[in-house]
């Protein structure tokens, strides 16, 4: 490996010091055609600093099965070594020719100095279509020494925009890099990490703690600042992230940068080193209560489980082996806190009350306050336990008593409710239900994330670029979507109050039909394309039960049909298969059920 990061930095000196030729011709080629020769497999190696790292195993397969039938049909190019032959360009076939069992391959023999071998197969593999798109960057960046952006993207046919954003690309730490090549990270979002300083991508990357978190990520980039008079931590601790040190120290504290937000503020500009503190205080949180025996409850109702931030909160807690419980299971005690005038006054300061009105409520709440002061003191007597209640976005924590609910039916003291039943538990007329209801819970978040799939691909392209004129399914779903998201409630009937018209009848796919026919078609900018693709909910609202999702789904089609539909036929493909199973077992439990019944 040193060898070769030796090798790879000489190639790389000696192509600063070359002049930039107008395109890379090897020696000799100008005065001599080299000729096909055919030489033993054996004494063929690939190059070990060939920029090209990756081969698709299934690819490889299909061009071996080609190549036992027709044979290496275009030679590949080598160069002489002390050993041998090493690969310049055509290491696939090789690879290939391997596989398919040939002791021998045609091959053309070049002469070259090492500046020229490795630029002639990084044009080559970039000419590539499969190209990794982090590979790519690194090699773009290489060329970056002997070329400028617009001579690369008329080498490699593509656009100057495309070349500059690989560029940017480059300067992604491994780490976030591997998540760009498994597919979880997306281009637009790793070029986004790759704008940050590398030691503040890999703060980013520490907070993560081994997982991709799409939300987070997002959240670090466009959260640049922090109070830290609210942090979940000690700003005073040194010993949270060593390399950071404490807060109140640090030169990203705006309190020691000239007082930038007035008042001596102590606000943190330094995002990643924020978030990774907020992880590693809630990491000793879950240490803390498993040690303690202590319960800690994420404020987390069965409404918003589902979030990404709350999934890897539970997920967090699992890996500790914390029993999870979601806020609507429990009964929850907080300390109260003795109310004062003051806290009156502040409360009701919008409303003209007498003080006599403000003496009275003051006696009414220190009447509530003796009340749960009282259940506060004597929780754990009536069966409550200590705990501690997070807030899942802040980390944020306050002490708190905590008791799981017991769940009843009406009339069947004790028992638990249906969904808190174990499937062997129940009746088989109770098990179609529970099948059901959970049938219908999958679709919808399949359904939330097949649209987020596409709203990522979309997002992933240059459609903001484009400089036809808008469709008419784009300036519906634009206009839908500042109604919805952009005029208030009262706003919406005073001035549109026939913005649908009668829609008290329609689905959401014949309201946005509807207005489509009588829309009518006016200039949008592009400013508009772009905030059309920020406008659409993710999360729990998808394009079946969205309005403005559902008109974002069908004004993309136009353009990216072809890609859709591969997202569609995809989880309609496992749908099927899945609802096809159900039907099955769902058959065998309405007989068994009919048979009990008689």
């Amino acid at each position: 490996m040193e060898a070769q990061t030796k090798q790879r930095a000489t190639r790389k000196r000696n192509a600063k010091q070359s002049s930039k030729p107008k395109r890379p011709t090897p020696q000799k080629e100008q005065n001599s055609v080299p000729q096909i020769q055919i030489l033993e497999i054996g004494s063929v190696s690939p190059d070990p600093v060939q920029p090209r790292k990756t081969f698709d195993a299934q690819s490889l397969e299909h061009l071996a099965h080609s190549i036992t039938e027709h044979g290496v049909l275009q030679p590949i190019t080598v160069r002489k070594s002390d050993d041998g032959y090493i690969i310049v360009m055509g290491e696939r076939r090789y690879r290939a020719s391997k596989l398919a069992g040939l002791t021998t391959i045609p091959a053309m023999v070049r002469d070259y100095v090492d500046t020229e071998v490795l630029e002639v197969q990084i044009i080559e593999n970039l000419q590539r279509k499969d190209v990794e798109p982090t590979e790519e960057a690194e090699a773009i960046q290489f060329l970056l020494d002997r070329y400028e952006p617009g001579e690369i993207a008329k080498r490699l046919g593509r656009s100057e925009n495309y070349v500059r954003q690989r560029i940017k690309l480059a300067g992604l730490i491994e780490g976030f890099k591997a998540f760009v090549r498994t597919g979880e990270m997306t281009i637009s979002l790793a070029v986004a990490v790759a704008l940050f300083e590398p030691d503040e991508q890999q703060m980013m990357l520490d907070s993560l703690e081994g997982d991709f978190q799409g939300h987070r990520i997002k959240r670090m980039i466009e959260s640049r600042t922090y109070d830290l008079t609210k942090a979940c931590f000690d700003v005073t601790d040194k010993t949270l992230v060593t390399k950071a040190g404490a807060c109140t120290l640090c030169p990203f504290n705006a309190a020691n940068q000239g007082n930038l937000f007035g008042e001596g503020k102590m606000i943190c500009t330094r995002t990643s080193c924020f978030e990774n503190k907020k992880t590693k205080t809630f990491m000793q949180l879950l240490k803390r209560v498993k040690k303690e025996g202590l319960k800690l409850v994420p404020n987390i109702s069965k409404y918003w489980v589902d979030e990404e931030r709350n999934q890897w909160v539970m997920a967090q807690m699992e890996k500790e082996g914390l029993e999870v419980h979601l806020t609507n299971e429990l009964d929850i005690l907080k300390q109260p806190i003795e109310p004062t005038l003051e806290n009156i006054k502040e409360e009701h300061r919008h409303y003209e009350y007498t003080e006599e009105e403000l003496a009275e409520f003051l006696s009414e709440a220190l009447e509530s306050f003796t009340e749960k002061k009282e259940a506060w003191d004597n929780a754990i007597d009536h069966g409550f336990e200590k705990g501690i209640l997070l807030e899942t976005d802040t980390y944020l924590t306050q002490a708190i008593f905590v008791r799981v609910r017991e769940e009843t039916n009406q009339g069947s003291s004790g028992a638990k409710s249906l969904e808190k039943r174990k499937m062997s538990e129940c009746t088989p007329g109770e098990q179609i239900i529970k099948i059901n209801a959970r049938e219908m819970r999958k679709k919808q978040i399949e359904n939330n994330n097949q649209f987020k799939e596409v709203v990522d691909m979309v997002r992933d392209t240059d459609y903001i670029n484009r400089k036809k004129p808008l469709s008419t399914d784009e300036m519906v779903a634009i206009s839908i979507s500042l109604f919805e998201n952009n005029i208030g409630f009262y706003s919406q009937r005073e001035h549109f109050k026939d913005f649908f018209g009668d829609d008290s009848r329609l689905s959401h796919e014949e309201l946005v039909a509807r207005f489509k026919e009588n829309f009518k078609k006016e200039t949008l900018y592009k400013l508009l394309r772009f905030l059309l693709t920020r406008q659409v909910h993710l999360g729990e609202s998808n394009h079946t039960n969205d309005l403005t999702n559902r008109s974002f789904y069908v004004a993309m089609q136009s353009f990216y049909n072809d890609k859709i539909s591969v997202i569609d036929e995809t989880y309609a493909e496992s749908r099927q298969k899945r609802e096809a199973r159900i039907k099955e077992r769902v058959t065998v439990l309405e007989q068994q059920a009919k048979a009990i019944e008689d």
